[in-house]
């Protein structure tokens, strides 16, 4: 089946200060931000990617921009993802991290996320993680068919999303349970990688932030094993 490159957005000014931007409106990258974008956009340049399910969120639409520019990817086609948007933080949303680290349901999110839901909010929708996370890895795997329908099992394609919905789509194809994901990072402009088959999805990269990217460019070789299969011994690769 294809495979699925998941980008963090770039740094933006609330990341640099520690505040939990959610869904707040306006938060977009800041020069950093922009300048990692970029260099990201400059790995991927050669890569036949097909598609990229983009967050909704400024700072996410932003790092788009900079990745199609850099990587001159003329002929990809770009869907805006609304199931790919951040998790609706409540009455977390602006908030520091610091000031939030002092909260009891901290803990809950730290140790036990699956059983975390954030407080409501007048102005803020809220959710809680397990939802976000069902909602998010449903949209990548309805996406994957999608683009293995149109493009073939060899396709490429890109979603440009957030820091705790990526950690959890890499923790939902690693097999672990949702209490675990906050064992995986995913910093400001990074990949992590997945490749889903009809066996079991493989989690190829994670947080990745520089280096070459041209091997996640499908390849055949002679002892390749059934498609989603693994290697028995750990293969050529």
């Amino acid at each position: 089946m294809p495979t699925l490159l998941l980008v963090r957005h770039g740094r933006t000014a609330a990341n640099a200060t520690g505040q939990l931007a959610g869904w707040t409106p306006g938060v977009g990258l800041d020069d950093t931000g922009r300048e990692h974008a970029r260099a990201l956009g400059e790995r991927l340049r050669g890569l036949p990617v097909v598609l990229a399910a983009v967050s909704p969120l400024q700072r996410c639409q932003e790092t788009a921009d900079e990745l199609y520019a850099a990587a001159a990817w003329s002929d990809a086609r770009r869907v805006t993802a609304d199931d790919l948007g951040e998790c609706h933080y409540g009455a977390w949303t602006g908030r520091p991290l610091a000031e939030l680290a002092t909260e009891e349901l901290w803990r809950t999110v730290q140790d036990h996320p699956s059983r975390a839901r954030f407080p409501d909010s007048p102005e803020h929708r809220a959710e809680s993680i397990a939802d976000m996370a069902h909602r998010a890895v449903a949209a990548v795997r309805r996406l994957d068919r999608l683009v293995e329908a149109e493009q073939g099992p060899d396709a490429l394609w890109v979603a440009v999303s957030h820091g705790d919905v990526i950690k959890a789509i890499v923790a939902d194809a690693a097999g672990t349970h949702l209490d675990h994901f906050q064992r995986f990072m995913a910093g400001p402009a990074s990949v992590s990688v997945i490749r889903y088959t009809a066996a079991r999805p493989f989690v190829i990269r994670t947080n990745d932030s520089g280096g070459d990217l041209s091997g996640l460019v499908p390849t055949r070789s002679a002892d390749e094993t059934p498609r989603g299969d693994a290697a028995v011994g750990g293969g050529t690769a």
